[in-house]
């Protein structure tokens, strides 16, 4: 049975961005019809929304905010892949044991790659929101640990190949599969795994959804405008195309470099 968010985080999260939950509640209701689609845990706070939705300034002002709270935009950071300072930014909160994340990741994740990414308009985000308890964030340690030897991606990826669940992300699973996917130093992966800095980047990713209202997975913020679930490839593209045309009347993002 999958582990959901405790009724105190809810709380938590509830009364921390009331505001913000309520906008976005009110666009969801609006437009519900057209982006119902599969969730590995329960619709929370953060409904999908529509990439056509024309949004007023105040709405747009809201997006805006929140892009700007969420897109970390952080140098060498092994969890982004994209130019630092590409004018949309994707951030990803998932579960590895998410199979709908797992559809995310082989279907569309690649075709946004290709489009987006290499063209210098989208940067993508990965935050570890682990939803279905110790499993998953012992596999989420292991692709942060990963993220240490330049190879986040790759285990990323691998986790995500097929739907894994329980033993399957036993430790000795997740080294093995360190392994294939070329990280090096398997003791130094060990020892990162289960560091404290692997408590606080995970702690920091959890807590950052959850201060979102985020309790499903896959959700996405497309430069502030939600997504919630594995939509087709089409509801992406026409939220990023319309994020990109948006930040054309708006200064640069700073940084650069990938």
């Amino acid at each position: 049975m999958p582990t959901s968010a405790s009724p105190a985080r809810k709380l938590a999260a509830l009364g921390a961005v009331l505001a913000l939950v309520v906008a976005v509640i009110a666009i969801g209701v609006a437009i519900a019809k057209s982006t119902q689609s599969g969730h590995d845990t329960e619709p929370g706070a953060a409904p999908a929304a529509s990439p056509e939705a024309e949004e007023d300034p105040a709405q747009q002002k809201m997006f805006d905010d929140l892009a700007k709270r969420t897109s970390r935009r952080a140098d060498g950071d092994p969890l982004a892949v994209g130019k630092k300072n590409a004018p949309v930014v994707l951030v990803e909160y998932a579960d590895y044991q998410c199979s709908f994340c797992g559809r995310f990741t082989r279907e569309t994740q690649p075709e946004l790659i290709k489009k987006y990414v290499d063209a210098g308009t989208l940067r993508i985000e990965f935050r570890n929101f682990t939803v279905f308890g110790a499993d998953s964030e012992r596999a989420a340690r292991a692709s942060w640990a990963a993220g240490r030897q330049g190879k986040f991606w790759q285990l990323h990826d691998a986790l995500y190949a097929k739907t894994r669940k329980g033993a399957a992300l036993a430790e000795d699973k997740l080294v093995g599969l360190a392994r294939s996917s070329g990280v090096d130093d398997l003791d130094k992966f060990r020892a990162d795994m289960k560091s404290v800095d692997a408590d606080k980047a995970l702690k920091k990713d959890q807590d950052e959804g959850y201060q979102l209202g985020v309790q499903s997975t896959p959700s996405f913020l497309i430069n502030g405008r939600p997504v919630a679930g594995a939509q087709p490839l089409a509801v992406f593209s026409q939220a990023v195309e319309q994020a990109a045309r948006t930040a054309k009347h708006q200064p640069a993002a700073e940084g650069g470099g990938k």
